[in-house]
C-alpha cells in the first residue's frame, strides 16, 4: 500500500485544531514584559538553544513506513522536499523554530494529488501572519487568516497546523528572557559609558584648578603603575556607585543562560552554562541519546505525528525521521559486527544485510 488508499477518496487537508495553553496560540500576548522572536534571539544562549533544537532536527531526513510491519515505502516528493522554494532542512528547521517559540506551526497547502485531495506540496507560513477566528467558546479554531486573506479549512490554501506538546517560550519564559536582555544590556552600557567609581573629597581649602588637574593625573598614574597612592590629611578617598565587577554581571549572565537552556529543555552544558561536564569519546553516544529524548523528542514527534494524520499520509502509513541511520548512527566498525551476528543468528538475508550499510551499492541508494 502505497501513498495513496486503492479507492480514491476526498480527504480534507486540514483538520480544525484545538486552542490549546492558557492563552490562545494564535494570538499576539499584550502583556507590558512581551518579548518577540527577533528581541529574544538576542540572548546568545537563546540562540544556541534554537540552532541545537532546530539545525538538528532539520538535518534528519523524512521518510515513510507501514504502520503494521514497519516496511519502509516509497516516499512522495514532498517528503524529501515539502516546499518548492527552498530545502526540507531549511522547513523543518523553521517548523522547529515556530514550535519552540510559538508553540504551533503552520504549512499552507500550495499544491494536492488529484486521487483523494491529501497535500502533495506545501509552504512554511511565518507565525506573525496568521491569524484566527475562534468559536464562540474560544475553544476551536473555525478560520484562518494569512496577512488578512481568510483562507480555505481543507484542500488548496488551507493551513496544516503543527502543535507543540508544551506552550512556546514566548509565552512561558517571558521574564527569564527578558532579565537575560537587560543583564546583557546593562553590562554593555557599562563597557561603552565607563564611569568614575572613586572620588577625591578634599575637607581643607580649595585648591586652585592647575592643582587639581596635577593631583588627578598624578593619582592616575599611581592607579594605572599599580603603585601606592599618597593623600594629605585634608584629602580623602570615596567610593560611589557599584563597579561592573560589582554588579557581577558575568555570574548574572552566567546563571541566566543556565535558566535559558532550562527553559528550552536543553542541557546547560551545551550553552557552556555547565564547565563540570566533560564530553569523552566514551559517553558522547550516550550523550546524544540522552539529548534526543529529552530535547529532540518532543518536537520529532509532533512532526511526525501530524505528518502521519489522515489528512496528510494515508491510513495505514506512517512518516517518521530517520533518526537511527542519522543522528545516532554507530561506528561503521561496531555496525558491521551488528549485521555479522545477524547474519549467523539467520535474522536477516543477505539483501537485507546490504541494505543495512551504506558501504554497499543496494545500502547507499539512498544517499544519490
Amino acid at each position: 500500500m502505497g501513498l495513496f488508499s486503492r479507492k480514491p477518496q476526498i480527504v480534507e487537508a486540514q483538520y480544525a485544531p484545538q486552542v490549546l495553553g492558557e492563552y490562545s496560540p494564535y494570538a499576539m500576548p499584550f502583556q507590558f514584559a512581551y518579548v518577540g522572536r527577533t528581541e529574544a534571539l538576542g540572548v546568545p544562549a537563546l540562540a544556541r538553544c534554537r540552532n541545537l533544537l532546530a539545525g538538528t532536527i532539520g538535518t534528519i531526513p523524512l521518510e515513510l513506513y507501514k504502520k503494521s510491519t514497519g516496511e519502509e515505502l516509497g516516499k512522495p516528493l514532498w517528503l524529501d522536499q515539502p516546499s518548492y522554494s527552498q530545502p526540507r532542512s531549511v522547513t523543518i528547521a523553521y517548523t522547529v523554530d515556530s514550535l519552540l517559540f510559538y508553540g504551533q506551526a503552520f504549512w499552507q497547502v500550495v499544491e494536492t494529488y488529484q486521487e483523494d485531495g491529501r497535500p502533495s506540496r506545501f509552504e512554511w507560513i511565518a507565525n506573525s501572519r496568521v491569524t484566527a477566528t475562534l468559536d464562540r467558546d474560544n475553544v476551536f479554531v473555525k478560520s484562518y487568516a494569512v496577512d488578512g486573506t481568510t483562507l480555505p479549512m481543507d484542500g488548496l490554501g488551507s493551513l496544516i497546523t503543527f502543535q507543540s506538546l508544551n506552550d512556546g517560550i514566548l509565552n512561558t519564559g517571558v521574564s527569564t528572557i527578558r532579565a537575560a536582555l537587560d543583564v546583557q544590556k546593562a553590562s554593555v552600557v557599562a563597557a561603552s559609558t565607563p564611569m568614575p567609581t572613586m572620588v577625591l573629597k578634599n575637607s581643607g581649602a580649595d585648591l586652585p584648578p592647575s592643582e587639581v588637574s596635577g593631583l588627578l593625573a598624578s593619582w592616575k598614574n599611581a592607579r594605572k603603575n599599580g603603585s601606592t597612592a599618597y593623600l594629605t590629611s585634608t584629602l580623602d578617598a570615596q567610593t560611589i556607585g557599584f563597579s561592573p565587577k560589582d554588579m557581577m554581571y558575568n555570574e548574572a549572565i552566567q546563571n541566566l543562560a543556565t535558566e535559558i537552556a532550562r527553559l528550552c529543555n536543553v542541557p546547560p552544558y551545551y550553552v557552556s552554562a555547565d564547565q563540570n561536564t566533560t564530553m569523552t569519546y566514551a559517553n558522547v553516544q550516550d550523550e546524544r541519546k540522552q539529548f534526543l529524548t529529552l530535547s529532540l523528542q518532543p518536537f520529532v514527534s509532533a512532526i511526525e505525528d501530524r505528518l502521519s494524520m489522515d489528512d496528510i499520509t494515508a491510513r495505514g502509513n506512517i512518516v517518521k525521521f530517520d533518526i537511527d541511520k542519522n543522528y545516532l548512527r554507530t561506528d561503521p566498525l561496531v555496525e558491521l559486527q551488528i549485521i555479522r551476528e545477524l547474519l549467523d543468528l539467520q535474522l536477516i538475508t543477505q539483501e537485507q544485510a546490504m541494505e543495512m550499510t551504506d558501504l554497499t551499492p543496494n545500502g547507499s541508494q539512498g544517499m544519490q
